[in-house]
């Protein structure tokens, strides 16, 4: 679940809190590189972007996950969509230091597919990996890591946490923590019974 559809609810969330500083900071960075202030409708329109970008990355993360999942199995996926995840945030807590609002746009885009993965691998690799009377209960982790991201995003967003001027970049690159602790855990998890029989042909694995 941390690294399923947690991630998915944080990025709902959690966005909206440094929305003003990031505007300022889209604004202050166009002015240093060209002298001159953008037009509030320009700054609106380029936060905007950056708020739905990731829908843009999470359709096409869901697209390709059904492909990719059959191919490559999914806690391979899984694993690779961390690193993704974690690149995100590297863009995200360094786009201050850097001076760049496009590397906000590019990490945000990569949260995108990483969370359009995981929310589509998170019920599916739960589903077959746990046991029958747990199954009920190991789908309803979805909703209930869902909800958690969300509050999550919401407590951590605060100004008097991580929403400040000074730190929202670090807001915005805080969910590559649960990416880390998922790509650290997930080698000792147990592949898939439905890969390990289909396309490995071993059913005394399955």
């Amino acid at each position: 679940g941390i690294g399923g559809s947690f991630p998915y609810g944080f990025h709902i969330s959690v966005i909206n809190y440094p929305s003003v500083h990031i505007r300022k900071f889209i604004n202050e960075t166009w002015i240093d590189r060209h002298g001159s202030p953008l037009h509030p409708e320009t700054i609106m329109l380029l936060w905007s972007f950056i708020v739905s970008v990731y829908g843009i990355g999470g359709f096409l993360g869901s697209l390709c996950c059904g492909y990719l999942t059959t191919k490559y199995r999914k806690k391979k996926c899984q694993m690779f969509t961390n690193l993704i995840m974690l690149v995100a945030a590297l863009f995200m807590a360094l786009s201050k230091t850097a001076k760049s609002f496009e590397m906000i746009l590019v990490g945000r885009f990569l949260y995108g597919i990483g969370s359009g993965f995981s929310l589509n691998i998170h019920p599916q690799y739960v589903g077959e990996i746990s046991p029958k009377k747990l199954r009920g209960f190991t789908n309803s982790s979805v909703a209930v890591f869902l909800t958690l991201g969300k509050l999550t995003g919401q407590v951590v967003g605060l100004r008097e946490i991580l929403g400040s001027e000074a730190l929202w970049p670090w807001l915005l690159a805080s969910s590559g923590l649960s990416a880390l602790v998922q790509l650290v855990t997930l080698p000792f998890f147990p592949d898939s019974p439905s890969y390990l029989l289909i396309q490995k042909g071993n059913e005394e694995a399955c």
